[in-house]
């Protein structure tokens, strides 16, 4: 499975925002935080520019592919595959997003990241109604339950995530201890990040 291996930080740092990329309340996490505003590159300081209307919208398509984790060829399959839907394409490109084992256990809050939530789930340590899930881009449905394998939860990582008795669930996902259920498919006001997809639509269309 291809996957960026480079610096996190770089790519947060290109976007000027936070992409969910570091582990809240770690010292990497604190040093993004700190540098986000400044480009990367030796002349990061210097790198400031005026963006043409093609340079916007390649920065915003950039900002959600890797927010989402994914590479060029499997974000434009999703928006080849959301223009075929009936309806808003931008709104059906972030259901497919949304709908990602990998992003559901994110927004679970099962895992910290959606890097880590890969990892657990190409490890086989993540179950979909009761059978093993290896694939992060399995699409989840409505009434799907989602689980760690039993030695799962004895891991450190895991174990602070369920510290949070009370986590900020989106309607659209249900969680009781260790177990997430789907009870419906995401809807796009649930979508707290600052996205407009309209900007990627324009990228794709031109």
């Amino acid at each position: 499975m291809a996957r960026y291996t480079g610096p996190k930080n770089r790519l947060a740092r290109r976007e000027g925002t936070d992409l969910g990329l570091k582990i809240p309340g770690t010292s990497a996490y604190a040093q993004l935080l700190r540098r986000l505003k400044i480009p990367p590159g030796q002349h990061g300081q210097k790198g400031k520019r005026k963006f043409s209307d093609y340079g916007i919208q390649l920065r915003e398509k950039q900002k959600v592919k890797r927010m989402y984790g994914l590479l060029e060829r499997q974000f434009r399959k999703y928006f080849e595959e959301a223009s075929k839907e009936i309806g808003n394409t931008g709104d059906a490109l972030l259901t497919l997003l949304e709908r990602r084992l990998d992003n559901c256990l994110y927004r679970l809050n099962l895992a910290p990241t959606r890097a880590s939530a890969r990892q657990f789930i190409s490890h086989n340590h993540v179950q979909v109604d009761g059978k093993r899930v290896n694939i992060p881009s399995f699409l989840v449905r409505p009434g799907m339950v989602i689980t760690f394998k039993q030695k799962m939860l004895e891991s450190p990582l895991v174990k602070k995530q369920l510290e949070d008795k009370d986590p900020k669930l989106v309607s659209w996902l249900g969680r009781k201890g260790p177990v997430g259920k789907i009870l419906s498919l995401p809807a796009r006001g649930e979508i707290y990040e600052d996205i407009n997809e309209q900007l990627i639509i324009e990228f794709y269309s031109r």
